[in-house]
């Protein structure tokens, strides 16, 4: 008897850990590229950089995204989800420290390595909740996603007031997010030790697999949904700043404008998985997001910054029901939890390909037009063909089928 309680409570104790695990770790996959945007200007003027270099700052994560992820697909079964997730933050953690030095060349080294920790975080953490949490993907799903546009909000709305706070300006307010990489990486410890003590509890095993997700069409949705609704992130997160700024609002103000969006994002992305989830498809909320974000876009064409934080909202609404699906299909159109691994991979190979464009493309669309009205046709074009592939990846179908 008291051997089975010893069992039981062991088994809450690595419950808890897993939580963590899934809180801290989404906490370090947005908040240091959103971090940037708040004291771009800062950065700017320091650095002497021009609209392409300041571009790249938020175009480098996304390609190495692109670059990396299906490759960290396939070391997921060899070296297991926790050790990655574990290698994740060292490298996370040496590009934030790279980041801060001043170096005009390291701040764009320091990118790299961040894009490469983020993107293993990003590829295996879908992966972590199917295996660690197979009955809970709703709501595990929901968490990450709340735990990650939490502190995205947090770096959008304080960036700023962290570099006063520290007294190192920009180099504080991105230093800053090595406390939370830290605290991740010390919980992951904990695990492998709870582990280590806890042998004989049995554990859920990552399968193998050799399913060629490229040769499936619903994987090919999927990435290309993933990639579309990324693009329209990200774009708001480079470029938002200057655009505020042309329709004459401070620059304090739009960091607090994207403070909204990612608050209103939060109770989405909570409340999403869970609901989406227990449908038998999710075609409906596809059509819900893309009118959204539509909008949103002509919002910006016809009323420039009039009506800006209803418009936040609306963008927030949006961006957190087509993340929250996106990790969701990860999960819900995968038999298995290395296939949730591959799928993540290639998504997010593909995904952000397409999304790495998207920030230098409606920069320079803005060169040709200083009315940012093309950059937004640009994004509503792109929400169109979000569409189409959104309504194919939400139908009831494996990728494996």
């Amino acid at each position: 008897m008291m051997k089975n309680e010893v069992k039981k409570d062991a088994s809450y104790v690595l419950l808890i850990i897993n939580v963590l695990v899934v809180i801290l770790i989404s906490s370090n996959l947005r908040s240091p590229i959103v971090a940037v945007a708040p004291v771009l200007g800062e950065v700017r003027d320091t650095l002497k950089l021009d609209n392409f270099q300041v571009s790249l700052l938020t175009s480098i994560p996304l390609f190495m995204f692109a670059v990396c992820s299906v490759l960290v697909s396939r070391f997921s079964s060899k070296l297991g989800i926790s050790k990655l997730l574990l290698y994740s933050l060292i490298i996370l953690s040496f590009g934030l420290f790279l980041r801060i030095t001043g170096s005009l060349w390291l701040l764009f080294l320091g990118s790299i390595f961040i894009g490469l920790g983020i993107c293993i975080g990003n590829v295996v953490t879908p992966g972590y909740v199917k295996n660690n949490f197979p009955k809970q993907i709703g709501i595990m799903t929901g968490i990450f996603a709340v735990s990650m546009n939490l502190t995205a909000a947090l770096a959008s709305g304080f960036s700023v007031k962290i570099g006063e706070w520290t007294g190192f300006g920009w180099r504080g307010s991105l230093g800053i997010w090595l406390v939370i990489a830290a605290l991740a990486f010390l919980v992951l410890i904990l695990e492998f030790i709870f582990n280590k003590k806890n042998a004989d509890q049995p554990k859920a095993a990552i399968s193998t697999s050799d399913f060629n997700m490229f040769k499936s069409s619903q994987a090919w949705n999927i990435s290309i949904f993933m990639g579309l609704q990324s693009l329209f992130y990200y774009c708001l997160v480079a470029w938002l700043p200057s655009f505020l700024a042309d329709y004459h609002m401070p620059s304090e103000s739009s960091g607090w404008v994207f403070f909204v969006i990612q608050i209103t994002m939060i109770p989405v992305t909570f409340c999403c998985p869970i609901i989406a989830s227990k449908m038998k498809d999710q075609r409906l909320m596809i059509v819900f997001v893309c009118t959204l974000m539509f909008a949103s876009t002509m919002m910006f064409v016809f009323m420039k910054s009039n009506w800006i934080y209803v418009n936040a909202v609306i963008i927030g609404i949006a961006n957190g029901l087509s993340f929250s699906l996106s990790i969701l299909f990860f999960s819900t159109r995968t038999k298995s939890s290395i296939n949730a691994v591959k799928i993540s991979g290639m998504a997010q190979s593909v995904g952000y390909l397409i999304a790495a464009f998207g920030p230098p493309v409606f920069g320079k669309l803005h060169d040709w037009d200083a009315s940012w009205n093309t950059s937004f046709y640009f994004m509503s074009t792109a929400v169109l063909i979000m569409f189409f592939f959104g309504i194919k990846a939400a139908k009831n179908k494996f990728v494996e089928d």
